[in-house]
């Protein structure tokens, strides 16, 4: 019998295109001989099932149910494609915890934990695990440029703590650029954090749960035609994606250690993709995401036709994983 899958996309931050984007390729992407997909929009003012038509029906929120011409459709399995909140943060997986339905991505306190930049790198620094030094702002916390500053010096980021696709974020180079991205990133999120810039290789590198198995992919070097790795680079052409990275045989085997590591201290499940950079030939930890691109620019889907794990197969085993864990 056919299982009836729910793709949440869309979401409530300023990544809900790409979430759009993304969903609709696991939508496209999906086996339909095992599964009836359903695509469902989660925005701010609507929550509905969009049919091939574009018609729309909405969810009755109390069971995560929809009606078509009568018939009540409920759903064996949700498939989490919303970058940002609340796919990201921990709600939506709270949401469907407590109506036990399972979820292709990782639990309620690992979204809202890995989704808060300081908090997670909080987390994981006792473990070893080294980052950039960083200095954080809540909204409304009096600002003293030269404070930040002897801390994290000059160029550094500042960047919203809760947010994603480089949303918030901005290079400065100079003292008097300060307060400009600081205000940029505060419109993003009420906490942000201002790191040290490391001057070295960026790579990526997904880790996720495959037949049972914690499986690191290949690695994917990242190479900015803009100053970092910003929304241009990322999702308009502006960047090289090398997979696999051009890493000697040591900084690779150390990266994927801790890329493994950090999935299992955090008790990560699904997809993760964490960003790293090497400085001195040590891989500092930069962020975790827990729902990353599924679209055919994306990095993850790219690591994974590396490792041989066609798309069908990496969306259905995420169903399947999700299914048994329930």
């Amino acid at each position: 019998m056919k299982k009836n899958i729910a793709i949440v996309m869309g979401g409530y931050s300023s990544e809900f295109q790409i979430s759009l984007k993304s969903g609709n390729v696991v939508f496209e992407t999906l086996n339909p001989l095992k599964y009836n997909a359903y695509r469902i929009h989660i925005l701010k003012d609507k929550w509905v099932y969009v049919d091939d038509e574009a018609h729309e029906f909405p969810v009755d929120k109390n069971d995560f149910s929809i009606t078509i011409s009568g018939k009540k459709i409920t759903f064996d399995c949700v498939f989490n494609a919303i970058h940002g909140s609340p796919g990201e943060d921990g709600m939506i997986q709270a949401y469907f915890e407590l109506l036990d339905i399972p979820h292709t991505s990782c639990g309620m306190y690992q979204a809202s934990l890995t989704f808060n930049k300081r908090d997670c790198l909080s987390v994981l620094r006792p473990y070893g695990i080294k980052t950039a030094t960083s200095y954080h702002l809540n909204l409304g916390d009096a600002i003293d440029e030269n404070e930040i500053l002897n801390k994290v010096g000059l160029p550094c980021f500042v960047k919203a703590n809760k947010a994603g696709s480089s949303f918030g974020i901005t290079k400065v180079h100079r003292k008097s650029d300060l307060q400009n991205a600081i205000d940029v990133a505060f419109k993003e999120d009420d906490e942000i954090i201002i790191e040290s810039f490391l001057d070295g290789t960026e790579v990526s590198v997904g880790v996720i749960t495959y037949k049972g198995e914690t499986k690191v992919l290949p690695i994917t070097e990242i190479v900015s035609d803009n100053d970092f790795f910003d929304y241009e680079a990322k999702y308009l052409g502006k960047s090289q994606e090398i997979t696999p990275a051009r890493l000697s045989p040591e900084e690779e085997a150390k990266v994927n250690t801790l890329a493994r590591l950090v999935y299992d201290k955090l008790k990560l499940s699904g997809f993760s993709r964490s960003e790293y950079i090497f400085k001195d030939g040590e891989p500092h930890l930069l962020e975790v995401n827990t729902v990353p691109g599924f679209t055919k620019e994306s990095i993850l889907p790219q690591q994974a036709a590396a490792a041989g794990i066609a798309l069908e197969d990496l969306f259905g085993n995420a169903i399947e994983e999700a299914l048994l864990k329930s």
